[in-house]
């Protein structure tokens, strides 16, 4: 009895301790895509049998009284259940409806991990009976379908979508002995570690310390326990659970404001093109209706931009204006609207030099028509002389 004592306690000392999750949050896909022009000026009450509200958010953080960013519509969906990379999880999905005619749908995956190199495989999620992305693009074609009656020259097709993943870990962070950290300690003692995760990085040794701090070098902390870390394609969130919404709206906003500088971008290049080929082809007779369709585009442009500029209003230096300036930075959203500037110049530039070119013509026409009308009064004037 003493050696199976014995024996059952070496079996115990030699088992390996399981190692504990010491970190738990979400992860939040954000994708955005371009549906239509624009959408009607009436509330949708319905989506995919689910209703529609409005969304809203409490801001933490120092704000103004008045949140300057948009509240679109928003609609909850079910929730579904797959199997994950690390066993069964629960999605959440929502839908956020914009004027703009752009729609941006957000999937929450929890995680429990040991860990932040286990979830470099969470970037592109696979489930055993599919992926992630393939999911989310039936949910946006089934979307786009019933809400073709609220759209206003609605895409034929869908386009690449603009995709965004925000790790969200809850905090406070602890040491492996247990004691509590700072967010910004945490970080300093991780930095390769979550360069890695925003990267995508699977070998941490390979990754050069210039890329781990150009990755990291982008992160704003408001108190001791919380951190935002932005990078180009993904993002890091370390905070308390029933703050992270705040913070996520901000980049979805902005990742919505990417995917809408790229179709305005794609609609001033086929602008632009179709101009430039009608008024090679066309006869000088058909300039005119190129002319007010220049117009017209120049005035649909215009109120696109208006409408795109006012979804987010963040002035001063609040919390969440920084981490608009920071994500807006890493989209390079002010290069965006410069090169969308300089074509719509360019189609400017252009609908001027057809309008000079029509006026010229028409005060051509005019005096060629004084002209005629002063050889006719000179006959008819000859004419009657003879005639007496």
């Amino acid at each position: 009895m003493a050696s199976a004592d014995q024996s059952r306690a070496l079996e115990g000392t030699s088992t390996p301790p399981r190692p504990t999750k010491r970190y738990t949050g979400e992860v939040v896909y954000i994708y955005a895509f371009d549906t239509a022009y624009e959408m009607k000026r009436q509330p949708v009450r319905e989506l995919l049998g689910q209703p529609v509200a409005q969304f809203v958010v409490d801001a933490s953080k120092r704000s103004p009284r008045h949140l300057f960013f948009y509240r679109p519509q928003m609609v909850r969906l079910p929730p579904l259940e797959r199997i994950g990379p690390h066993g069964p999880v629960r999605m959440e999905r929502a839908i956020k409806l914009l004027p703009v005619g752009a729609l941006s749908i957000t999937v929450r995956v929890p995680f429990a991990v040991s860990h932040i190199e286990d979830l470099v495989c969470y970037h592109d999620l696979q489930f055993s009976n599919g992926s992630l992305h393939q999911e989310v693009r039936r949910l946006a074609e089934e979307v786009r379908q019933e809400l073709q009656p609220y759209y206003i020259r609605p895409v034929a097709s869908l386009a690449e979508e603009e995709a965004y993943t925000v790790f969200c870990l809850e905090s406070p962070l602890v040491s492996e002995e247990g004691s509590p950290l700072s967010a910004e300690s945490w970080l300093g003692g991780h930095r390769r570690s979550v360069a890695s995760l925003l990267t995508q990085e699977t070998d941490i040794a390979h990754l050069s310390k210039q890329e781990a701090d150009e990755s990291t070098g982008r992160f704003l902390s408001y108190y001791e326990h919380d951190l935002v870390v932005v990078d180009w394609d993904a993002a890091l969130i370390i905070d308390e659970r029933q703050n992270f919404d705040e913070t996520l709206h901000v980049m979805e906003l902005a990742n919505l404001q990417l995917a809408e500088l790229e179709a305005y971008d794609r609609l001033l290049d086929d602008a632009l093109e179709r101009a430039y080929r009608d008024l090679s082809a066309r006869p000088t007779l058909r300039r005119s209706a190129i002319l007010r369709e220049l117009r017209e585009i120049r005035i649909d442009l215009a109120r696109f931009s208006d409408e795109l500029s006012n979804i987010t209003k963040f002035l001063g230096d609040w919390h969440l204006a920084r981490i608009y300036e920071n994500i807006s930075a890493r989209f390079h959203l002010a290069d965006w609207h410069r090169t969308i500037d300089k074509k719509q110049q360019t189609l400017d530039d252009l609908y001027e030099l057809l309008n000079h070119d029509q006026t010229n013509r028409w005060m051509l026409m005019l005096e060629v028509t004084i002209v005629l009308l002063f050889v006719v009064d000179l006959v008819i004037l000859v004419l009657g002389i003879k005639w007496r």
